[in-house]
């Protein structure tokens, strides 16, 4: 599949950090109306050839704008998000839009039901652009979507975005919005916030924050948001999981530094094939971190054996994919592609030592995580071996090995931007499972070493 190239129309960046538009709305001097009909305005130049957004849902955005702004001018707004912008992977049920899961047989599926982060932002006063392209039912790493369209990396004219969030990826990099909602079973948020330059965050493993949302493994599964700053990505996290905001005094929205942390970096992270800038600025994130306060140290974690979990935690979203997809749609799989069927079919030839094997392997990694975090506080490592590519080469097999660790012990974790000689690159910050509070506390001290790309169409988020 060919794409035209991405525009390279120049356009003023757009006011899109959380607090600065808070501050606009309250004080009267931004308007949420006029904001969001210049996201729209920019969708609609360049998108074409960016291909973001498989549903644009312009009146209901306007329709939310307006109601935002009524809500500013007399003191009540639901949040410190209301009239911000927004859009959503379109494997997350939004009421009354279509969400396809990037897969034909769904092309025309409209939910009478919102998922429950869908909800929250509803409550929350965020105004929704439109539904985001994404890999074929979320199962693949470059989104590449064959009915539609090739999604392109806003940084890197024909590169990917990565997948399998990547229109939630390039809609922040290309400044169509504050925020993007992806879903992440392997690394599908981090990766295309690393490839994009942004920040991006996976929630920790939570039963109810997959309610309405299409599934590849239930067990990895997680949404979460992608944005230009960890300051946002800390206000939006909170919103998604049901948190209180920071407009109404929410303590835990208090940053803390990086004095006392224990950080480990992990042998078997830093002995894979990296590129040489990722290396690099892996060094120089530690280097910072420790003159910060943090007391890096080295370890190894034998349980850990990156390509081998993520074949084998691959093996299993094939397999619990299948069933879904098969249960859903009838055992020809109507509507999903050839290639997407054959990745979902492939398990049904296995025997059943190997699947056994699979659970195996994840379940004695899963153990094996509580006692490194007995003796760490956050993992230091890089988000994905390599930048983004080209839409014409192959994707390299080892994309994942990194961020699955996360899916699979169901931790938090947290990409950053880092500039690799001119191109997005990005480390990940992993807590134990269950601590989300501590990454998200460290939301301003997170935005220090952050380095987003200069090629980014805006400047740091405030």
């Amino acid at each position: 599949m060919t794409s035209p190239p991405a525009s390279t129309e120049a356009l003023a960046p757009l006011p899109l950090g959380v607090e600065q538009l808070t501050r606009g709305f309250m004080a009267g001097t931004l308007d949420p109306v006029e904001i969001i009909r210049q996201c729209l305005d920019r969708i609609a130049r360049q998108d074409r050839s960016l291909k973001c957004f498989i549903t644009v849902s312009t009146e209901r955005a306007l329709a939310d704008a307006t109601a935002s702004r009524a809500r500013w001018r007399s003191g009540a707004p639901l949040s410190a998000c209301d009239g911000v912008s927004i859009a959503i992977k379109d494997n997350v049920d939004v009421t009354g839009l279509p969400c396809t899961a990037g897969t034909e047989a769904f092309r025309y599926r409209v939910p009478a039901h919102d998922a429950l982060i869908a909800h929250r932002l509803r409550e929350a006063g965020t105004v929704l652009l439109g539904k985001l392209n994404m890999h074929e039912a979320a199962l693949g790493a470059t989104t590449d979507n064959p009915s539609y369209g090739r999604c392109i990396n806003p940084l890197h004219p024909g590169h990917t975005p990565g997948g399998s969030s990547g229109g939630s990826g390039a809609a922040v990099a290309a400044g169509f919005v504050s925020m993007a909602i992806g879903t992440d079973t392997m690394g599908s948020i981090r990766i295309p916030a690393a490839y994009c330059g942004v920040f991006g965050f996976k929630p920790g493993w939570r039963y109810e924050l997959n309610s309405g949302i299409v599934p590849l493994h239930h067990g990895f599964d997680s949404p979460g948001p992608i944005a230009g700053s960890a300051q946002d990505l800390a206000q939006f996290a909170r919103l998604l999981l049901g948190w209180p905001g920071r407009l109404n005094g929410d303590p835990s929205a208090i940053g803390r530094g990086w004095t006392g942390l224990r950080i480990m970096r992990l042998d078997e992270a830093e002995s894979i094939e990296l590129d040489p800038g990722i290396r690099a600025g892996l060094e120089a994130v530690g280097r910072t971190l420790s003159e910060a306060g943090a007391s890096i140290t080295r370890s190894s974690f034998p349980a850990w054996q990156p390509g081998g979990a993520r074949r084998a935690g691959l093996l299993l979203c094939e397999m619990e994919g299948h069933a879904w997809w098969k249960a859903t749609l009838g055992d020809e799989l109507p509507g999903l592609s050839a290639g997407l069927a054959s990745l979902l079919r492939y398990p049904l030839g296995l025997s059943e030592s190997r699947l056994a094997q699979a659970r195996l392997t994840i379940d004695a990694l899963r153990r094996a995580a509580h006692e490194i975090f007995a003796r760490t506080d956050l993992l230091l490592l890089p988000t994905a071996p390599q930048t983004s590519f080209p839409h014409s080469e192959p994707a390299p097999a080892n994309q994942a090995d990194l961020t699955a660790l996360a899916n699979f012990i169901g931790a938090p974790a947290l990409a950053v931007p880092i500039d690799c000689d001119g191109t997005a690159a990005s480390i990940q910050l992993i807590a134990a499972p269950g601590r989300d509070d501590l990454l998200l506390s460290l939301a301003q001290a997170i935005d220090d070493i952050g380095q987003p790309s200069p090629k980014l169409p805006f400047a740091r988020r405030v």
